[in-house]
């Protein structure tokens, strides 16, 4: 039977929380994650998102729903449904893959090319101390990510940086971050892919610096086709700005 951590003081306010809406209308919600926040409540978590949703709506109304999921150490933009209606269309979209995504990452290394396709077949697979997803060309499911490099730098210990807009066109779990560490550029302070499982465990237990993924831009075809589709674009989180600041990469170089 799983034991379940005691909840700890909320970390936000109602008003800190309502300053992460991105969009909200009558059907969709869409917010800023923040970091080291899981978006459920888990045997390991003392705290999650879902016990901060209800202040985002009317006393009276039923709490917003997820449409995906977003990884704990992920920041950014996340979907919700704020009906039943809603929440079942999101649903369809996201199994579709009609959900424009776009991601920001920094990783370790150069790649040797400015933009490209990683299609590599991914499986879960327990390792010590967590579960990672793997390259397995015999049991993996298929997955697709479409990179670009935005810029370059070398940080304060002359380990070379990119800066990566990464596009997943299927929705494996840690996707992103099992296909840059198969590509030899791990992301920087992934506390779980790029190190060697075999000698250091599953996972790192106290990462130096967070993991630098960010859910920059979400997409959804969610009016008439004629419409543009309903947008959000997340801010850079607190630790991935100092990052660009110290290594001199400018947001607005991506376009």
């Amino acid at each position: 039977m799983a034991i379940m951590l005691p909840l700890a003081p909320p970390a936000y306010t109602p008003e800190e929380m309502r300053a992460r809406v991105l969009h909200q209308d009558a059907d969709v919600l869409i917010v800023d994650k923040p970091y080291g926040l899981p978006v459920h409540y888990g045997t390991k978590s003392t705290d999650h998102l879902e016990r901060y949703l209800p202040w985002l709506v009317a006393e009276d109304a039923p709490a917003p729903r997820l449409a995906h999921r977003l990884d704990k150490d992920t920041t950014g933009c996340l979907v919700l449904g704020l009906n039943e209606t809603a929440s079942t269309r999101l649903g369809k979209l996201f199994l579709a893959g009609r959900v424009g995504k776009r991601y920001w990452a920094v990783v370790k290394g150069r790649p040797a090319a400015e933009a490209g396709r990683i299609e590599l077949p991914l499986i879960k697979r327990p390792v010590p101390g967590c579960s990672r997803m793997m390259v397995d060309h015999e049991e993996g499911k298929h997955a697709l990510t479409e990179w670009r490099v935005i810029a370059e730098s070398v940080g304060t210990e002359g380990q070379a940086l990119s800066w990566l807009e990464l596009t997943p066109r299927t929705g494996r779990m840690h996707q992103l971050r099992a296909h840059c560490e198969a590509m030899g550029w791990p992301m920087l302070g992934d506390p779980i892919y790029g190190r060697d499982w075999r000698v250091e465990g599953g996972r790192d237990p106290a990462p130096a610096v967070p993991l630098h993924l960010h859910a920059r831009w979400v997409a959804l075809p969610w009016g008439p086709p004629t419409e543009a589709p309903l947008a959000a674009t997340a801010p850079l989180p607190p630790h991935m700005r100092d990052t660009f600041q110290r290594l001199g990469f400018a947001p607005e170089a991506a376009g």
